[in-house]
């Protein structure tokens, strides 16, 4: 296992992968776990949602949340990092932020489905961590 990556490393990794596993903690205090789409941006971490979805309503109350971004499943392939830190969420500016996430999966804006996850997408969850771990095998 590789314990010490790069700033550079992490963040590049951070940048070209798809998909985040968000932690969030619910009313009852039970883990909220749920695979999202994202943007890391200056050091922050950026989750298109609607203010109805668990995970929003979650983030609202704790300001709260972990995440974990891995690939890999046969070894020396593995690379990972994994986190903890503030939440909130954004409300100003949702439909310009959103739209650069969108960016990210779809080649079009115009795409219906981009157009329909767009017009669903009421606030914007940003994390910023607090602590960061990477780790490869």
């Amino acid at each position: 296992m590789t314990a010490k990556h790069t700033r550079e490393q992490v963040e590049r990794f951070l940048k070209a992968q798809q998909t985040m596993r968000l932690a969030t903690v619910r009313e009852d205090g039970a883990p909220h776990v749920v695979p999202v789409w994202y943007m890391y941006e200056n050091g922050a971490f950026y989750v298109g949602t609607h203010t109805r979805t668990a995970k929003a309503k979650n983030v609202d109350k704790t300001g709260r949340a972990a995440f974990c971004i891995d690939v890999g499943v046969h070894s020396p392939d593995i690379f990972g990092v994994s986190g903890h830190g503030r939440a909130s969420l954004l409300r100003d500016g949702v439909a310009a932020i959103a739209s650069r996430i969108l960016s990210r999966y779809y080649d079009t804006m115009d795409d219906p489905a981009a157009q329909e996850l767009l017009a669903d997408t009421d606030c914007i969850i940003r994390i910023t961590p607090d602590g960061m771990a990477s780790w490869s095998y």
